[in-house]
């Protein structure tokens, strides 16, 4: 998985970093909430760890942009303070876990594995992108009509979907999309390819965007007035 960390204390960041890193997790670190908003912006991550008090901008106002944009990486609050209407807060913000500092790193880690095995199963949604409507449960894409994807096909829309408007290197997808089996850049490159005429046979106005070895990016049309 891949893990933005947002914590100004450097010290409990390095802890964290260095943690998660020895679980084979890819870790970026930023300081403060307005360079969290920019990485979640820019990067696909898996979970986002928010730090509530931050400056620049707070762990809970960096949230509510995050979501704003449409983002619905796993998120969860650090923070020092432990009072109910803090954790409400946090949670009515759009956060899906809470921990108050001080925390067991064991528990931290244990929270992310279990994370990480719902992950594995996210293929199991119906969701909707643009003209496109994607059900993961029978691997299907709609739009002016329907087609049957393949699974890979379907994990691999499904992917470039919940990380619209990002730029995803071929290394990435494969990673997400193909797990544990064994994969280059060209099976990227050849999925893509049948999932453009997928798209193009539903009529749909959803395209991807990127050339051969990456990065790829899904958008939506762009309609004029």
């Amino acid at each position: 998985m891949r893990i933005l960390v947002a914590e100004d204390e450097q010290q409990l960041a390095h802890v964290l970093a260095t943690a998660m890193r020895t679980k084979g997790y890819q870790v970026d670190v930023v300081g403060d909430g307005q360079a969290a908003v920019d990485h979640a912006q820019e990067n696909p991550y898996d979970v986002i760890i928010l730090d509530i008090m931050m400056p620049v901008k707070s762990g809970l106002e960096a949230l509510k942009e995050i979501r704003a944009s449409g983002d619905s990486t796993y998120v969860m609050m650090l923070t020092a303070m432990g009072e109910e209407d803090d954790r409400v807060n946090g949670l009515d913000a759009g956060a899906d876990d809470y921990l108050t500092k001080p925390f067991s790193l064991k528990e931290l880690l244990a929270r992310l594995r279990s994370r990480e095995r719902r992950s594995e199963e996210f293929n199991r949604d119906v969701i909707q992108f643009g003209d496109l409507t994607l059900n993961s449960n029978d691997q299907s894409l709609e739009s002016h009509n329907s087609i049957s994807l393949t699974r890979k096909e379907s994990r691999l829309l499904q992917y470039l979907i919940l990380n619209a408007g990002k730029s995803l290197t071929a290394e990435e997808l494969v990673n997400h999309v193909w797990s544990d089996e064994e994969a280059d850049a060209e099976d990227v490159w050849i999925n893509i390819s049948y999932l453009r005429q997928k798209l193009q046979s539903i009529r749909s106005a959803v395209t991807i965007v990127g050339e051969k070895g990456g990065p790829f990016s899904i958008e939506r049309a762009v309609t004029s007035k």
